[in-house]
């Protein structure tokens, strides 16, 4: 068959990419009416218990099913390539995850507040996550080379596209001129602003413990990377 190689992972992996998709954003749009029946702190372990299950779901998917497909290229005999790839990766998790959230309002120890930074990561992107998951997959995508990581990197893009313009969407019905003030003031683009003359760049900023904990989060990632990989295999899906 001349598709034979579109497996029904791809299918499934896009299905699994849409699910996650609608309930994080679609919660997080539904966040000021919910907040409102059931409460702020009884919203967000709502929105954890929903959107949290998905990731390891996800992971192990993936894992097991990257190299299904496809094989458009393989990269992983040139010299300096697994390096590079590393280093991509890791530059991905200091845009993913510091300034996007607040551990104790996840837990919903604190009352979860809704913010308008234009600190540290922010002063360079206004939406990290987005930079930090195209950043992620430019790096998996050039390692693994398949049409199932293509589709995977696609349908995490697409997402978080979506999701800068309903994040953007959603503040500004919230905070309205302090948005816009905040808006024009930083950029989607990294570093634009900074170029522009819009923004500054204080690295003292970073130097806070939520950077020392994702700096220890990758390295501790980058050991235990064979053994998540190990132990996703056995899972048999």
């Amino acid at each position: 068959m001349l598709y034979e190689w579109l497996t029904r992972s791809h299918w499934i992996m896009f299905s699994l990419l849409v699910g996650f998709a609608i309930a994080h954003s679609g919660l997080a749009a539904l966040r000021s009416r919910g907040e409102k029946w059931i409460g702020a702190r009884l919203y967000r372990v709502l929105f954890a218990l929903v959107s949290i299950p998905f990731a390891p779901v996800l992971i192990v998917y993936f894992i097991q099913h990257r190299y299904d497909g496809l094989r458009l290229w393989n990269l992983q005999g040139v010299a300096g390539i697994e390096s590079f790839v590393w280093i991509l990766s890791a530059i991905s998790f200091l845009f993913l995850y510091p300034a996007t959230f607040n551990l104790l309002e996840v837990a919903a120890i604190q009352k979860p507040q809704v913010h308008l930074y234009e600190t540290g990561i922010i002063r360079i992107t206004r939406h990290p996550q987005m930079v930090g998951q195209v950043l992620w997959c430019i790096a998996h995508t050039l390692w693994v080379g398949t049409t199932f990581m293509i589709v995977t990197s696609l349908g995490l893009i697409l997402h978080h596209l979506f999701a800068v313009w309903h994040g953007d969407r959603r503040m500004q019905a919230r905070y309205g001129e302090s948005f816009e003030i905040l808006k024009s003031r930083t950029s989607i683009i990294p570093f634009l602003a900074i170029l522009e003359g819009r923004q500054t760049l204080n690295l003292q900023e970073f130097l806070r413990p939520a950077y020392l904990g994702v700096t220890a989060f990758v390295l501790l990632f980058w050991w235990a990377h064979p053994l998540i990989i190990r132990a996703s295999g056995s899972v048999g899906w």
